[in-house]
């Protein structure tokens, strides 16, 4: 399942998936990678500056994270282009939601956020979502 959202002509998709070989539910780690796809559907070039995530588990602990730019670059995106990564998470809990902002700068030097969509880790055996 992925999730979606869209600020500025800026597209965000986010594709979670359970790392089974990365887990160990007996020892209380459950680990995810998440897929992320920026889609710049605007007339103007934008760089990803720095993120914003908020990860919160079953349990209802929130951990921040804040950082400059993403698996560490800090991209340019073309009007019409897209830049992919791939990055992971761990959690003490079967289940969490992670959602966030990329702060970004378009090539005029307007500085803006744009959201990241919340979105769901769940291991195969739960069955929540988050809606989109």
């Amino acid at each position: 399942m992925s999730y979606r959202a869209v600020t500025r002509d800026i597209e965000v998709i986010v594709t979670p998936r359970y790392l089974e070989d990365e887990s160990s539910p007996a020892g209380g780690r459950w680990f995810w990678a998440y897929e992320v796809e920026i889609v710049n559907h605007g007339i103007r070039a934008v760089k990803l500056r720095s993120r914003y995530w908020r990860i919160t588990d079953a349990s209802g602990k929130v951990q921040e994270v804040r950082g400059e730019g993403v698996v560490g670059k800090q991209p340019v995106i073309r009007p019409g282009e897209r830049f992919n990564y791939t990055s992971g998470c761990p959690l003490q809990t079967p289940e969490g939601i992670m959602v966030g902002q990329y702060f970004m700068t378009d090539d005029t030097g307007e500085a803006f956020a744009v959201d990241i969509p919340a979105f769901s880790l769940d291991s195969p055996r739960t069955g929540r979502r988050v809606l989109h």
